[in-house]
């Protein structure tokens, strides 16, 4: 039995602490904050119950593998996990208004068509064929196994774009999303729905790889679903399953520095000047931060050197609204509704643009909300509601100063009025998250949202391995390998318990 040490209490850490205990190791964890979740958050106030971090959870799968190899009871007895349908409905900048169904390429296909005239659904559907074809060949190495060595063999773009021709120059296929929107679907609507799937995790169309067509195809094939009373309660039951499994929890406990000896991880020291013996160690931290946990000279964790370590440039953040509503919730409404910008190119450029300093929020495209959950509103005269937009980091806009924050708040609403007649005469009170309370409350320097590790661009949009050059010490959570999302940061989980338990040679599910 070895004892393990796992730094952090985010999905993807008790994940990998609840595997290791069921193979017979002792875990203890680790946790700077109060509680247990990471970005899975909650805001509770006067009866109102909101998510902070993310509403909708995509490929269960995950999560049914890691309770049914846990324990007795099943994702299903532990929490309640519906489909959501409509996934989604859209409002575009020219008032067209659809709602694509859940985990049905047909319907999606019809309601495009309907709404958008004949021919869209047709290029919608033909795109997520070529969408398929880069997720096929993706699907393991990008998540399913641990990173390869021969990593650079996914620095080149999977997805089979179609050559467009330019007059007098040579045709050339689209390496970027946005090229993707612009050459192969051939209508503004169609590639705001496709650019919104990056802005949803922060990244710039103009440079996310053109294999980024993986996340609407991972959404509309396997299907968004709900857990009953808030995506807390799946972290909560994470947390219980490994309370039975006896993993050990202290909160409120800094780990500020690892312990070395003979040239491998011996364990942890605590703020308070505790030192934690344990064979290994599991980190699920920022990298910057797990970096900054080593004595002495500085020194790559990473075997992919050449390889940006924080991800791609151009990172945005997100600003989180928990609106407190009067009036109930409206029968019939889309559970998330996404309202497209009317100016994509001044929200992309306030979003990405270095040195263009703009705390403006200028109509973002806003994510909304509406769950219909009797656990998250006091009573049925009431509604909570998320708003949520990609916003700037703290070092392109001051989030601390004077009425910023409450500026984001107002233009969000405004924004989400056009798929909520009434709103702002319904709010009774709203609370902000920004990029700042995103940085300070898991320790990303710049508050953003850690994408899915997707192939391409050089590799800048791979996520760092699971194993580091400090024999013992592993990296799991949503800034390691397989990368962001919930489902993503439990994978981690899994292929880092597989590595400590069956070792070097661990090659991820069968």
């Amino acid at each position: 039995m070895a004892r393990i040490a796992v730094i952090g209490a985010g999905m993807g850490a008790m994940a990998a602490a609840a595997r290791l205990a069921v193979a017979g190791h002792r875990v203890a964890v680790y946790e700077r904050a109060s509680t247990y979740g990471g970005a899975v958050g909650r805001f509770e106030r006067d009866g109102f119950a909101f998510d902070t971090g993310p509403g909708l959870l995509q490929l269960p799968a995950v999560y049914r593998d890691l309770f049914a190899k846990t324990g007795k009871e099943s994702l299903e007895q532990c929490v309640g996990l519906t489909p959501v349908d409509p996934a989604a409905r859209h409002l575009f900048a020219d008032g067209t208004d659809v709602s694509l169904p859940n985990a049905s390429r047909a319907g999606v296909v019809a309601a495009l068509d309907s709404a958008l005239g004949a021919g869209a659904g047709v290029r919608w559907g033909e795109f997520l064929t070529r969408a398929r074809d880069a997720w096929d060949r993706t699907r393991r190495p990008l998540l399913e196994e641990p990173l390869r060595p021969d990593r650079q063999a996914l620095a080149r773009d999977p997805y089979p774009s179609v050559p467009h021709r330019r007059v007098l120059r040579r045709s050339r296929a689209a390496g970027t999303l946005a090229e993707v929107g612009e050459w192969e679907l051939s209508d503004p609507r169609l590639a705001a729905l496709l650019e919104s799937y990056a802005l949803a995790y922060g990244l710039d169309p103009r440079d996310a790889p053109a294999s980024a067509a993986v996340l609407p195809y991972m959404e509309q094939t396997f299907g968004n679903w709900y857990v009953a009373g808030g995506m807390r309660e799946l972290a909560r039951a994470l947390y219980e399953r490994c309370l039975a499994r006896r993993v050990e929890f202290t909160f409120g406990a800094e780990v500020r520095g690892l312990l070395e000896k003979e040239g491998r991880v011996a364990g942890v020291e605590l703020a308070d000047g505790t030192a934690v013996d344990a064979d290994s160690v599991v980190a699920a931290v920022h990298p910057s931060r797990l970096s900054a946990l080593l004595r002495g000279p500085d020194q790559e964790l990473f075997a992919e050197d050449r390889v940006r370590r924080d991800g791609p440039r151009g990172r945005a953040g997100r600003v989180t609204v928990c609106l407190a509503l009067s009036g109930p919730r409206d029968p019939g409404v889309a559970h998330r509704t996404v309202v497209h910008t009317a100016g994509r190119d001044d929200e992309l450029r306030g979003l990405f643009h270095r040195g263009h300093e703009d705390s403006a929020a200028r109509r973002p495209t806003v994510w909304v909300s509406r769950p219909d959950d009797p656990a998250l509103r006091p009573d049925a005269a009431h509604e909570a509601v998320v708003l949520t937009a990609a916003a700037p980091p703290p070092d392109r806009c001051d989030w601390s100063a004077p009425g910023v924050a409450d500026t984001w708040a107002d233009e969000m609403t405004a924004v989400a009025g056009a798929a909520m007649e009434g709103l702002a005469g319904r709010v009774l009170w709203h609370e902000v998250r920004t990029p700042a309370d995103t940085a300070d409350a898991t320790g990303a320097p710049e508050g953003g949202m850690p994408s899915p590790a997707l192939a391409g661009a050089g590799g800048a949009y791979l996520a760092p391995a699971n194993t580091t050059r400090l024999p013992g010490l592993y990296f799991a959570g949503g800034w390691a390998h397989p990368g962001g999302g919930l489902a993503h940061a439990g994978m981690s989980g899994a292929l880092v318990a597989g590595l400590i338990v069956e070792g070097d040679g661990f090659r991820g599910s069968q």
